[in-house]
């Protein structure tokens, strides 16, 4: 058994937890379901941020924080891929509500504070957490694992550049399920290069103004960006990078005083 684990917990742990000490944070491992190019399967952003969080948790529970890390989510906002089947779709407004629900659990149990960690762009959760603000005492927070969390990893590592199904999430499945990851009969990754359909307005293309893109339309098998440097060397120091600063945002959040003014300083 994993003490950090809900889903390794017995009734009696979580019975104990409850009346004595409260975990005093939740992790929620948030991913999607969803083509990756023709070499990684529907399931690469559940494989990653649930083995990412799961270690974060580790080594943060190896260091005295009271942290739970919750089953992960593995829908979601999948309306720019509609025309991809199978790629399984979660409105926003429908992760709201799941969200909503799954505080007023966390709250009933006495858990005061919630980590989302994100791993799918299309998830746009910050949203969520501004109008719970106002509906539930469970504090929220969110971390995006390919964001700051991944800060200087592509530069460090030599990643190519890329946003889905690339040199960064081939590198570490790789590292995670090798199994998973598909080969021609050379041992080259049957993938295509990942590249990507220009936009053809040029307040688009500098960021002026943005959009949700058709990905049947921006890519030619749902890949952006080259997988084909990766390697499971790359993917295993990604991983323990991400995943050893996602232990200290954890640590820090599970044992930060319970003050009036958390998360922010006191005013003497």
């Amino acid at each position: 058994m994993s003490p950090w684990r809900l889903s390794e917990l017995t009734y009696q742990e979580t019975r104990r937890s409850s009346e004595t000490e409260p975990f005093s944070l939740a992790v929620l491992p948030w991913g999607a379901t969803e083509p990756h190019n023709l070499h990684l399967p529907h399931g690469t952003d559940n494989y990653q941020v649930e083995a990412l969080a799961d270690r974060a948790c580790a080594l943060a529970h190896g260091k005295g924080a009271k942290v739970v890390l919750l089953p992960g989510v593995p829908f979601g906002t999948q309306t720019n891929m509609k025309r991809c089947p199978l790629a399984l779709n979660m409105h926003p407004s429908t992760q709201l509500a799941v969200l909503r629900d799954l505080c007023g659990s966390l709250n009933d149990a006495g858990v005061e504070r919630l980590l989302i960690v994100n791993g799918h762009g299309g998830n746009n959760l910050k949203f969520a957490l501004r109008e719970l603000m106002e509906q539930t005492p469970v504090h929220l927070f969110l971390c995006d694992w390919f964001g700051a969390a991944a800060d200087g990893a592509r530069e460090d590592l030599d990643l190519a550049p890329g946003s889905h199904a690339d040199d960064t999430e081939t590198s570490l499945m790789l590292h995670l399920r090798p199994d998973l990851v598909v080969r021609n009969e050379d041992g080259s990754l049957r993938a295509d290069a990942g590249a990507t359909r220009p936009l053809g307005i040029k307040s688009l293309r500098e960021g002026v103004v943005q959009m949700s893109r058709r990905w049947d339309l921006l890519t030619t098998a749902t890949g952006d960006g080259d997988p084909h440097p990766a390697t499971a060397e790359k993917g295993k120091r990604l991983f323990q990078m991400v995943s050893d600063r996602l232990a200290e945002a954890i640590y820090e959040l599970a044992t930060a005083p319970a003050t009036e003014a958390f998360p922010f300083e006191e005013i003497t």
